[in-house]
């Protein structure tokens, strides 16, 4: 029998990384390797030199391949950079059947329909679709409308979009290494996979992932992702504020950041760890009040991502957003060989392979699941994530 086998690939600014799990036939998640190598050709995400980004990927599956004794030729591509967005819209149609009741066909009419009012999104693709309201004859659905009757539905849908040209460089440098794309996700909609339980999407949570160079927040409530948002600044600027403060080279600055000699070290780099964070959570603060959920998300704040590994970043969440928050650890349950994926670093790569492993997982009705085939022995994931 074949071998069930679900692949993600997380193109980051300081790493590329490939984690792998295989679907036993009791349907549990295996994790069989995760290989990282560093990465150089991309800025803030973006790729800037394609035969670099490439090179950096090829290197990265040869490691994974050696580790599992098998062909790594397709993977879940991971979409980040600074210019993933969010765009919010209404669609609203006319029921088609006779009877008026609702089908998954009205739903995607009226999804289509919050697409065609789009303003905006010039050069930009949209990755996900996400309808997180309905309202049947102007009353509020609770879940979905499919089966419901009536004469009018409206749907409120979540756009996430990205440069169509940050898009394409991904797909065609993952391609080109060797590497066929089953399907892309937002970076920070795929991690939610992994980090997140349904309670805490369902009461209120931020998952925030403190990348090389940009920091990613998505905010979920009543199981919706209901934004997400992007910033120029990750633990590579605390690298660079270390080599400044300290007057040492990067890359001492870099093992400091994470590994300190001395108490006195300790509290200088304590004071300029502090301060730039302090700058990150503020920006994320500001955020969501713009949304109207500061200090509002009673499951608090999840830290993932290489900086989420930095010293006392816990605490010092807790201080800025006014909010419980503790480094995420996967929320699912795993058989585990490799207990390199309790790193925070690997939570994109890990919901990657969760999100590639039940097309039930994908909300999006224009794009009803990734590319692979229904896999029914998953259903008891939908315990964990909706």
């Amino acid at each position: 029998m074949a071998r069930d086998i679900v692949i993600g690939l997380d193109i980051g600014t300081s790493a590329v990384k490939i984690a792998a799990i295989e679907i036993r036939s009791s349907g549990e998640l295996h994790i069989l390797t995760t290989a990282q190598k560093p990465s150089s050709g991309l800025r803030r995400g973006y790729i800037v030199d394609q035969d670099a980004v490439i090179e950096s990927i090829r290197k990265t599956a040869k490691e994974a391949e050696r580790l599992t004794n098998m062909p790594i030729k397709h993977a879940y591509l991971a979409v980040g950079g600074a210019k993933l967005e969010t765009v919010r819209n209404r669609g609203n149609v006319i029921v088609s059947r006779a009877d008026n009741e609702i089908t998954s066909t009205d739903v995607k009419r009226a999804v289509s329909q919050a697409e065609a009012g789009l303003n905006k999104i010039t050069n930009k693709t949209i990755i996900h679709r996400i309808p997180f309201a309905f309202k049947v004859d102007g009353e509020i659905v609770t879940g979905r409308p499919v089966g419901i009757k009536g004469e009018k539905l409206e749907a409120d849908v979540l756009f996430i979009t990205c440069f169509s040209q940050h898009l394409e460089d991904r797909v065609k440098s993952a391609e080109a290494a060797g590497i066929a794309v089953d399907d892309v996700v937002a970076g920070p909609f795929a991690a939610s996979f992994a980090a997140l339980t349904k309670h805490q999407k369902e009461v209120g949570a931020i998952l925030i992932d403190i990348g090389a160079e940009t920091t990613s927040m998505a905010v979920f409530e009543e199981n919706n992702l209901i934004s997400l948002e992007v910033f120029p600044f990750g633990s590579a600027h605390i690298t660079n504020d270390i080599a400044i403060g300290l007057q040492v080279p990067l890359e001492e600055a870099e093992e400091l950041k994470f590994n300190y000699i001395s108490d006195n070290q300790k509290r200088k780099l304590g004071d300029i760890i502090e301060a730039r964070l302090d700058d990150i959570f503020e920006l994320i603060e500001t955020h969501l009040k713009k949304i109207g959920r500061n200090q509002l998300l009673p499951a608090g704040a999840v830290l993932i991502g290489g900086g989420a590994n930095l010293f006392n970043i816990e605490n010092l969440a807790k201080t800025n957003l006014k909010l419980p928050a503790k480094v995420g650890n996967p929320a699912i349950p795993l058989k585990i060989s490799d207990k390199q994926i309790y790193n925070p670093k690997w939570t994109t790569g890990l919901g990657l392979c969760v999100f590639g492993s039940d097309e039930s997982l994908n909300p999006d009705p224009e794009n009803p699941g990734p590319r692979r085939p229904p896999n029914p022995i998953l259903n008891w994931l939908k315990h964990f994530v909706p």
